[in-house]
């Protein structure tokens, strides 16, 4: 391995670590402050995360908040700060739910349908915002943001008795049709609950996302016009296109992060459906830096900490404390990540100034010199000519 890989390798190792012992000590100060004993409460996460049912319940959580990091960092990538994940998956699970409610086919052609209902909603409403930026220049994290409230305004229009919605007077709710019996995705079957199906897709969905952003032209486009619109600009790529389509893209996924309730939980849509998963994505987009194996990572411990909050209740801990947690989290991160980053550029940069300095050498003089001075060879610097030595020394100090 080249000296280059492992430095890269090291300084990757040395961003979680930096970010996971600083979450860690905060975390151990904040517990002190409120006059807690840190090192029981982690006993007590750990112990309680790592039972057979939580382990099913952090699988199944993080399934949900691995489809919705990917939404945001396909965004991130582009540069651009999707906000709206949150009402997207909301409106394309109401309308696939509706869909589906309404259709009796059989289960092999309905769920696909079903599936792509939801990510055609979820691309078409996060669009919307793409639109506006390249048309009106409004800042896609204002109109997403707003677009979050008209997704729940056109939800609670059409989620009424008598247009979309049943009344369920015994549970006291409005939902949608619940979808028929043939439409449920299949589930792996565990000792205690079990795990969804929609798994598979999820991991799916991640491979795409790598394999179309790390190895496809559209991919190096996309990214290029997250470093610099301008230059990505002059090769030849529309970056009022790539916006557009980046916001489909990101839209589509989004439009998944409901169907692993729907399709394997609830099998319809009513006012009790999960809310705020579009933020947790954020937040998990940036704990794996926006990469298929991190983002993974990153909701794999998301839904740890919030299953081990129900540990820490019963120990007497305050449930709000995994709330802290995680925002320190992911603090650490994004600042253990850029101290690294800067580093690694310092770094370099020294690394390629004593490089040149080496090459220079010392004493870099001319041979036999002629009346003008100028010589012809590259001896030690001692001419024997009339005129003086041309070659003064080369050495140069590079500074980082």
């Amino acid at each position: 391995m080249k000296k280059f890989d492992k430095d890269r390798l090291a300084l990757g190792v040395a961003a979680p670590v930096l970010a996971v012992v600083g979450a860690l000590v905060v975390t151990a100060l904040v517990l002190l402050a409120t006059g807690k004993e840190p090192f029981h409460a982690f006993d007590v996460m750990v112990n309680y995360g790592s039972k057979t049912d939580s382990q099913v319940y952090i699988l199944n959580k993080a399934t949900t908040y691995y489809l919705a990091g990917l939404a945001v960092a396909v965004g991130f990538r582009m540069n651009l700060f999707n906000i709206g994940v949150d009402g997207q998956y909301r409106l394309a699970a109401f309308f696939a739910a509706a869909a589906g409610g309404a259709m009796s086919i059989p289960g092999i052609i309905q769920i696909p349908v079903i599936i792509l209902t939801a990510m055609v909603v979820g691309a078409l409403w996060a669009a919307i915002a793409g639109v506006l930026k390249v048309t009106r220049g409004v800042s896609e994290v204002i109109s997403t943001i707003m677009l979050n409230s008209l997704a729940g305004i056109v939800i609670g229009y059409f989620l009424r008795d008598g247009r979309l919605g049943v009344t369920d007077k015994a549970a006291n709710m409005i939902s949608t049709k619940p979808l028929p019996s043939s439409s449920h995705l299949f589930n792996f079957t565990t000792s205690t609950d079990p795990v969804f199906g929609f798994i598979v897709f999820a991991v799916l969905a991640g491979v795409i996302y790598w394999f179309v952003l790390s190895r496809t032209r559209f991919g190096f486009d996309l990214r290029a016009v997250g470093r610099s619109e301008s230059a990505a600009e002059a090769s030849g790529v529309s970056v009022k296109k790539m916006v557009v389509t980046s916001m489909l893209i990101s839209g589509a996924m989004a439009g998944l992060v409901g169907m692993p309730t729907l399709l394997n939980q609830s099998y319809e849509y009513g006012t009790d459906f999960p809310t705020g998963i579009g933020f947790t994505g954020i937040a998990v987009a940036l704990l794996g830096r926006n990469n298929p194996i991190g983002i993974g990572i990153g909701a794999l411990l998301w839904a740890f900490l919030e299953r081990a909050s129900n540990g820490l209740e019963f120990e007497g801990y305050d449930k709000e404390i995994v709330g802290v947690i995680q925002g320190v989290i992911v603090l650490a991160v994004v600042i253990a990540y850029e101290l690294v980053r800067r580093y690694g550029i310092t770094r370099q940069q020294r690394q390629v100034g004593a490089e040149l300095a080496a090459a220079s050498g010392p004493g870099n003089g001319t041979g036999p010199g002629t009346g003008n001075g100028s010589g012809n060879g590259t001896g030690n610097g001692n001419g024997n000519g009339n005129g003086p030595d041309s070659g003064p020394d080369d050495k140069q100090e590079v500074t980082a």
